[in-house]
């Protein structure tokens, strides 16, 4: 008889009832996570697994639909079903995917050596309206270049140099990027105009000069402001 992988990723226990999935199935139980985090978990077991089957659990509407989408758009089969307001997602992964990821791990190692993008970050709340949204928003745009290729470097100005000083709710993120080899830049200028030199947490104090060197380099810039 085959093993059965289960991975627990939040505090929840499962019930004996949801114990029942198929032999040789991952089972990833998002519940409580914050978006992005199901996707980011699915796409993990899917890309780099060995696991044809994988059972995911979500307790809210907007992952069910992120993840259903994800998996549907990577080739999987995807059987959703709805109990105590909670959602099993049953996603079968093709014969073909799980044969060629010794491929496509060599492929992505080898373009692994290719630089990432430079984030221009010019404030610290993402997109308009709601400023408690944006910093929810800006947090999940941090916590989702945690779980991919490392940007080359994060340029904070302005209101961005927020996001850099203590007390910052994504410091962690910010911590993680740098440990493993993202360049983090912050104005000084920009620093000194809110008051926040004694206050900076990581991340070297910088000027227009070098910043506009990183912003006329040869990477991908992604203004986020």
């Amino acid at each position: 008889m085959k093993d059965i992988y289960i991975i627990i990723l939040n505090k929840t226990v499962l019930d004996n009832k949801e114990r029942k999935i198929p032999v040789s199935s991952k089972l990833l139980d998002c519940r409580g996570m914050a978006c992005p985090l199901p996707v980011v978990e699915t796409k993990k077991a899917v890309e780099t697994g060995n696991d044809k089957n994988i059972l995911v659990i979500v307790d809210n509407a907007a992952a069910r639909e992120n993840v259903s989408r994800f998996a549907a758009n990577a080739g999987c089969r995807v059987d959703v079903t709805e109990k105590d307001s909670c959602w099993r997602l049953e996603i079968t992964v093709p014969d073909s995917k799980i044969k060629n990821k010794g491929t496509v791990a060599g492929n992505k190692a080898e373009a692994g050596t290719t630089a990432g993008n430079v984030y221009f970050i010019t404030t610290n709340s993402l997109g308009q309206g709601s400023a408690d949204l944006g910093e929810v928003l800006m947090k999940s745009l941090l916590v989702t270049l945690t779980q991919q290729e490392p940007p080359a470097a994060l340029l904070f100005l302005n209101t961005g140099v927020y996001l850099t000083v203590e007390g910052s709710p994504v410091l962690e993120q910010l911590r993680v990027l740098a440990g493993k080899g993202t360049e983090i830049l912050v104005c000084g200028t920009c620093l000194n105009y809110y008051k926040l030199n004694q206050r900076l947490a990581l991340g070297a104090v910088s000027n227009m000069l070098e910043i506009n060197t990183r912003l006329t380099g040869p990477h991908k810039i992604i203004t986020i402001g």
